[in-house]
C-alpha cells in the first residue's frame, strides 16, 4: 500500500506562500509523495525562486516529489519553439512580464508598467529563461496517478460521450487548457485532482468543502481542484490523500 500523497495547487510565482504551505505540512516520509499540479510561474514575484524551490525539493525531499507540467509551463515553450505565442504572453493578466523580471533578476513591474522594445523581444523569444529551466519544463509529466486519484492540470477530455483516462488522450496538451463546466458536473470514476481553474469559478453548489466560502479548495464527487489564486491576490492550496485533510498557506 502507497503512503499519503499531498497535492499541492498552482503556484504562480507565489515564493511566500510556498514556504508557509510547505512549513505547515507534516513530515513526510520516504513513502509519501508530494504532487505539484503545475504553473509554477508568471503572475507572482518569484517565478524563478519558486522553480528554484520545487526543483531543490525534487533533489533532496525524504519523499517522491513530482512536478507536472501546467499550461503556462506549456505556453513558454510555445513561445520558445514557435512563433512567440503574443496571445499569451501580451495580456499582463497572464503575468509573463513578472516571469521574465523575476528571471533577470529585475525589479517587478507596476500592475499598469508596459515592458520597453528590448523586453518585449525577450518575452516574445522566452530568452530570458536559462537552458535548464527550459528543460525542466519539457521534462514535466502530463499527468500522474497513484492507487489514490489521478492528477493533471487542467482536466479530462470527453470522447464519444465518456471522460478519457490521461493514457488515452490522443494529444496531452488539451489537458492543460481545457475548461469544460462538464466535467465538474458529471465525472465520475477515480478521483481527479486539478488545478487550472480558479475555485471561485467552479459551482459552489456541487462542493462538499466550504461551500460557503467559493475562494477556497473545491470538492466535488469526483473532482478536487485546487486553484486558489496563488500569485494572484489569493492563497496555495494542498490536500492530503487519502485522509481528505487540507492545508493552507492562509
Amino acid at each position: 500500500m502507497s503512503g499519503r500523497t499531498f497535492a499541492i495547487g498552482d503556484i504562480h510565482g507565489d515564493l511566500a506562500a510556498l514556504e508557509t504551505l510547505v512549513s505547515r505540512l507534516p513530515r513526510p516520509t520516504s513513502g509519501d509523495t508530494m504532487v505539484f499540479i503545475g504553473d509554477y510561474v508568471d503572475r507572482g514575484p518569484k517565478s524563478r525562486e519558486v522553480v528554484e524551490v520545487v526543483r531543490s525539493l525534487q533533489r533532496e525531499a525524504n519523499c517522491r516529489v513530482i512536478a507536472l507540467r501546467g499550461n503556462h509551463e506549456d505556453a513558454w515553450l510555445r513561445v520558445v519553439d514557435g512563433d512567440g505565442f503574443p496571445q499569451f504572453v501580451f495580456p499582463r493578466g497572464n503575468g509573463a512580464f513578472e516571469s521574465l523580471r523575476s528571471f533577470v533578476r529585475g525589479e517587478q513591474p507596476g500592475e499598469d508598467d508596459p515592458p520597453n522594445e528590448e523586453e518585449m523581444k525577450q518575452l516574445l523569444a522566452g530568452s530570458f529563461f536559462p537552458p535548464d529551466v527550459l528543460d525542466w519544463f519539457r521534462g514535466l509529466p502530463y499527468f500522474y496517478e497513484d492507487e489514490h486519484a489521478i492528477y493533471v492540470h487542467a482536466g479530462l477530455p470527453q470522447r464519444d460521450g465518456r471522460f478519457l483516462h490521461p493514457s488515452e488522450v490522443d494529444n496531452p496538451i488539451v489537458m492543460l487548457w481545457l475548461r469544460t463546466e462538464s466535467f465538474f458536473r458529471d465525472y465520475r470514476g477515480k478521483p481527479v485532482v486539478i488545478g487550472h481553474t480558479r475555485t471561485e469559478y467552479l459551482p459552489p453548489e456541487l462542493s462538499l468543502h466550504t461551500p460557503d466560502d467559493p475562494t477556497d479548495l473545491w470538492a466535488g464527487e469526483c473532482v478536487i481542484a485546487l486553484d486558489t489564486g496563488a500569485g494572484k491576490g489569493g492563497f496555495l492550496s494542498c490536500i492530503e490523500l487519502p485522509a481528505g485533510k487540507v492545508y493552507e498557506s492562509r
